[in-house]
């Protein structure tokens, strides 16, 4: 599976190291992505997403039902 978060549809991020010496080299910017179970009160069943930590503050700010449901679609790449 791919890492992006199913609520926000953040992606991993590309950059640099830069050494001491000013080199730089390719380096990646991963997410911090928890497998999370949440209770779906509408659907009454457990709901498992692979979601940010910013994606869990965001649920439980809105709930589950409005997060999901202005949820991002992951972007296909071809």
């Amino acid at each position: 599976m791919s890492k992006v978060c199913e609520i926000t549809g953040k992606t991993a991020q590309t950059g640099n190291n830069v050494s001491h010496s000013n080199r730089r080299t390719k380096r990646k910017f991963n997410l911090n992505l928890k497998t999370k179970r949440f209770w779906s009160e509408s659907e009454g069943r457990w709901l498992t997403l692979k979601v940010t930590t910013s994606g869990i503050k965001l649920i439980n700010k809105k709930g589950l039902d409005a997060a999901l449901k202005e949820a991002k679609a992951p972007k296909k790449i071809y």
